[in-house]
């Protein structure tokens, strides 16, 4: 199939498509005579894998990574596994930090309640934000 064919069915775009051929995430397709890329049909497939895969938080070259072991003819379950939980203890971390950040801005808000403007003098820059307010 063309590129413009496999673009639509893929919900991609053409120039997408070229760039993962260049990126190493999808095979060179034979060539018409016409010069033409001629995608084979698993091609759509491999396309909605990568869509996918980086909808669930893998990088490129994870994604790389992964359809090299595929292609070796070898299941990458457990390689997928384990990007998962790293992936999943990355999000953990980062929903922590998230969360200490969330009180920081709360106990600021409460802060910020308690301040009459009014009161504001010429030291410092802003009582809310100095921890010695």
């Amino acid at each position: 199939m063309h590129i413009g064919t496999l673009a639509a069915a893929a919900g991609l775009s053409a120039k997408t498509i070229r760039f993962y051929e260049q990126a190493g995430l999808l095979p060179a397709p034979p060539r018409t005579p016409a010069g033409y890329r001629d995608y084979p049909a698993e091609a759509a497939d491999r396309l909605a894998f990568i869509r996918d895969a980086q909808a669930a938080g893998l990088s490129l070259a994870e994604i790389r990574g992964v359809l090299a072991i595929r292609d070796a003819g070898q299941p990458p379950c457990r390689h997928v596994t384990t990007l998962i939980e790293t992936h999943l203890g990355h999000v953990d971390q980062r929903i922590a930090e998230l969360l200490a950040t969330r009180t920081a801005l709360q106990d600021l808000h409460q802060r910020a309640q308690d301040v009459d403007p009014a009161d504001c003098g010429p030291e410092g820059i802003c009582r809310i934000l100095t921890t010695t307010a």
